[in-house]
């Protein structure tokens, strides 16, 4: 058991990042969720890399609460994050059989019966889990699995934070918007270094600056800050070691919608320009799937599958948006979702290596028209695995704070 230093708050207000229906492991090999069975809930493992998707139910002797965290590890097994009588405890889970194998963890035992911890995303390479906790003056990062004596804290920051974003291959650089003197912006934690703090995003000295995603190939970032509009956060995109500013794409605002990137095509190196982004679009009718580069100026309005797990995705490197969902006939189902192909490079046109483009002559717009009916997308068919690329060596990049050149010359591409 290991306990916990800080007071833990219920939760921090101003977490940008939205719950997905299930969770992905970096890779898109795994996923996992809470299904529901009546009025009780259950884990349940998704096996994504195979021929046909399919689910393997993890059900343990009583039901789980609605507000139980589960996550895929890369071997297959599934982290769950309970909250029992004020203590946060975690297991692996995994298929024995008929039954359900559990491996406690550990637990982290904190003063405050109503305090939260929440897992952050799942960290590339899936051999670790990591654990927010947020005090109401300090922030502590757990390695609560993969470590050699259960939860481990890691590193400690003065202020709240939220959010969190892998910005490397080796889980070793975590972004995290972090709140101190009434402001938030995103700064860099770095594991291997006793959780020594960068700044990351720096736009404005009264604006809150948030990290979003981040693309590790590219080092596309997608960002959310009030800086172009006092009081209304905006999306908008920059390069991960550029010192060019952060854009905010006009196509980006949605009349009465919310919008919220959840998926970045890899595999486009030194372009950041022509990654494709998968934006999850919450509007009056509902949600669906907007797809959008930052070379184009507009969005491309998709229909959800039905029974998407709403937030929930991943690309393939050749521009394939694979989406899961499950419905009544189909209980756990991938749609592959391929978008308009990107718009050609103007003749001339300059390319663009780790750096935003310049600004091009604009593009015709078109109106906004939300998909009136989101039509069930049929499961994927069979395709051999694709051999993955070797990682580059482990030389994980210094960020560059991102700043933001005066409003008057803001550009909008």
């Amino acid at each position: 058991m290991t306990a916990c230093a800080i007071e833990l708050s219920a939760g921090h207000e101003d977490d940008e990042v939205a719950s997905a229906g299930c969770t992905l492991t970096a890779d898109g090999a795994y996923a996992a969720r809470l299904a529901s069975a009546g009025d009780s809930w259950f884990p349940e493992r998704w096996t994504l890399d195979g021929p046909e998707p399919y689910a393997v139910p993890l059900p343990r002797n009583q039901p789980e609460e609605p507000g139980t965290e589960v996550q895929p590890m890369g071997d297959g097994r599934v982290l769950i994050h309970r909250l029992v009588a004020g203590r946060h405890a975690f297991s692996l889970l995994y298929p024995t059989g008929p039954g359900t194998g559990e491996l406690p963890l550990g637990v982290v035992e904190c003063p405050d019966d109503t305090a939260r911890m929440r897992l952050l995303p799942p960290a590339p390479g899936g051999e670790r889990a990591y654990a927010l906790s947020v005090g109401p003056r300090a922030t502590t990062v757990w390695l609560v699995a993969g470590g050699a004596f259960g939860p481990e804290r890691l590193a400690e920051l003065p202020g709240r934070c939220s959010g969190g974003v892998w910005l490397d291959r080796t889980g070793r650089l975590l972004a995290l918007d972090r709140e101190t003197g009434g402001r938030t912006k995103a700064v860099v934690v770095d594991l291997e270094r006793g959780g020594e703090v960068s700044p990351l995003l720096q736009i404005a000295a009264d604006s809150d600056d948030r990290l979003l995603l981040a693309d590790h190939d590219s080092g596309l970032l997608l960002i959310r800050s009030d800086a172009p509009s006092p009081g209304q956060n905006r999306l908008g995109w920059g390069v991960l070691g550029s010192t060019l500013p952060v854009r905010f794409p006009e196509c980006l605002r949605l009349p009465d919608c919310t919008v919220t990137p959840f998926a970045i095509q890899p595999g486009q190196m030194l372009t950041p320009e022509s990654c494709a982004v998968a934006l999850r679009v919450d509007g009056p009718r509902g949600s669906w799937v907007g797809v959008w580069r930052p070379a184009e100026r507009r969005v491309h309005h998709l229909p959800a599958p039905e029974g998407w797990l709403v937030g929930a995705g991943l690309w393939t490197p050749d521009g394939v948006l694979r989406l899961p969902y499950a419905t009544q006939a189909v209980p756990c189902g991938v749609a592959q979702v391929s978008p308009p192909a990107a718009v050609p490079r103007e003749p001339g046109a300059p390319p663009v290596t780790g750096h935003p483009p310049q600004p091009a002559p604009p593009a015709p717009e078109t109106s906004f028209t939300p998909p009136q009916s989101a039509q069930p997308a049929q499961p994927p068919q069979p395709t051999p695995p694709a051999d993955p690329a070797p990682p580059p060596a482990p030389s994980p990049p210094r960020p560059v704070p991102l700043q933001e050149a005066p409003l008057g010359r803001l550009v909008t591409n």
